[in-house]
């Protein structure tokens, strides 16, 4: 019967351990191909030995403490071609990754921090975008888990439906219109404490065209202000009286253009249970965000590789905080 050879399978002993360490060293904090040309290997070989330490020291690894999760997915390539990544917000380790972002990723997360002593009912709190599909795999799958909503995705979505109002009144506004937003969109992206002299010297002129943009700008900063009240009940009566003030505001613009804004308000209203968890648990995906620039690594890293396996293996390389060498 034919069998499929794992990829360290026929590793020689050609390195010592000594090396073996040096080489991970130089996997950790450089380009594949970039370390085999230092060490004058081959990156096949060297790919071979990070799968034997990785996936020796990841079978050893122990979730029987995981409570608290963050989840997020990242992009591989251009193509819609994901990965949701799994991380232990106590520890601040990633602990599992896989391909896709639907439901049946929850299902395959699961089975394997089953099988590392984890128990997926022991888990009280996922910190997530709003997905729908993250959120029917822990409805399913963690029954205990109480979910909660990252704040700075909640406000990076409000943050791109700024954008998308810029776009649009840019497209169908007047040459003065599209004038004062050429080139403007780090402007929107920024908050106004951030701003140099000169973007807050523009960012005054332009809120006196009243824009669309513009407002749209200030009710992202009334969002985020919003994260600062003092317990929940607060925050929930001044998220509900956000979302009637961007109805009222929106029947003095075009919808086509103020659209996109209005939509944000449907979204707060039908994930307000998760929104208002922020306050019972403090849970971010701070440490997630945190990451990204770690991911971006990774994929630099494992660039050139179609197989989603050499993705996995260098995240739980970079952060997956294992114990190497595993020899």
């Amino acid at each position: 019967m034919f069998r499929v050879r794992p990829p360290w399978e026929g590793l020689s002993s050609h390195f010592t351990k000594e090396f073996e360490a040096y080489a991970l060293l130089l996997m950790r904090e450089m380009r594949m191909a970039k370390a085999a040309a230092l060490m004058d290997e081959s990156d096949t070989r060297l790919w071979r030995m990070l799968f034997k330490h990785v996936d020796g020291a990841h079978a050893q690894a122990d979730f029987s403490q995981v409570c608290c999760l963050g989840v997020d997915e990242m992009s591989r390539r251009k193509g819609q071609e994901y990965l949701s990544i799994f991380a232990d917000l106590v520890a601040k380790k990633v602990i599992f990754a896989t391909e896709g972002r639907d439901a049946s990723t929850w299902e395959t997360f699961v089975q394997a921090l089953e099988a590392h002593n984890g128990h997926r009912h022991a888990i009280t709190q996922v910190s997530m975008d709003m997905s729908a599909a993250y959120q029917k795999g822990v409805k399913e799958n963690c029954r205990n888990a109480q979910v909660v909503f990252d704040k700075f995705r909640v406000l990076a979505h409000a943050s791109k439906r700024v954008d998308q109002v810029r776009h649009a009144e840019a497209r169908v506004g007047s040459a003065e219109v599209r004038h004062w937003l050429r080139k403007s969109q780090w402007l929107w992206r920024k908050n106004p404490e951030n701003l140099n002299e000169k973007e807050q010297a523009r960012l005054a002129k332009i809120q006196k065209k009243n824009l669309c943009t513009g407002k749209a700008y200030q009710m992202r900063l009334v969002l985020q202000d919003i994260y600062r009240s003092s317990n929940a009940c607060v925050a929930q009566k001044r998220f509900k009286v956000w979302c009637r003030w961007v109805r009222w505001v929106a029947r003095f613009y075009k919808s086509y253009v103020f659209n996109p804004m209005v939509k944000m308000a449907p979204m707060v209203e039908d994930n307000l249970a998760g929104i208002l968890a922020h306050w019972k648990w403090g849970l971010t995906n701070a440490f997630m965000e945190g990451f990204n620039s770690v991911f971006s690594a990774v994929k630099r890293k494992a660039r050139g590789y179609r197989s989603s396996v050499y993705h996995i293996t260098m995240l739980y390389f970079v952060a997956g905080k294992l114990r190497l060498p595993h020899v």
